[in-house]
């Protein structure tokens, strides 16, 4: 199976991993969570075309605290990709991370999204380690990105 980067994630570790990812329980836990929020960007008749999910800082960064906020997720469909959507989804889940007060920010973002790692980087996250995130078994080669 591919991905949405084209990584050729092996069939049975996808089935593991989106369940516990993208599952709609999984999802509802964090919409109620009190301390998680997520936003939804979809088109005038209800198509979601992607969301962002913020909350505190859980990257395993030496520096990283839960008192830090972190973008855990900023998904955006390919056919709404260019319009904004992911700007504006960005803005949103990081005005809200900031409405508690000046802190460090958090995100991971794969090692081979060169145009979100320019986007962050436009916006004053500067790379500050790596890791590897399990997708089941599979380990993809993530970055650490941290404003200030």
């Amino acid at each position: 199976m591919e991905g949405g980067f084209g990584i050729p994630y092996p069939p049975e570790d996808v089935a593991v991993w989106a369940p516990k990812t993208f599952g709609a329980d999984v999802f509802a836990a964090r919409i109620a969570g009190p301390d998680t929020r997520v936003w939804i960007g979809e088109t005038a008749d209800g198509v979601a075309r992607g969301y962002a999910v913020a909350g505190p800082c859980q990257l395993p960064h030496p520096e990283a605290s839960t008192e830090d906020g972190e973008l855990r997720m900023l998904y955006v469909a390919r056919a709404a990709q260019g319009t904004g959507l992911g700007a504006r989804l960005f803005d949103a889940a990081i005005g809200w991370l900031e409405r508690s007060g000046p802190r460090r920010l958090w995100l991971g973002v794969w090692s081979g999204n060169d145009k979100a790692q320019h986007f962050y980087a436009a916006r004053g996250f500067a790379t500050v380690g790596a890791y590897q995130y399990a997708v089941g078994n599979w380990r993809d080669d993530e970055f650490i990105m941290r404003r200030g």
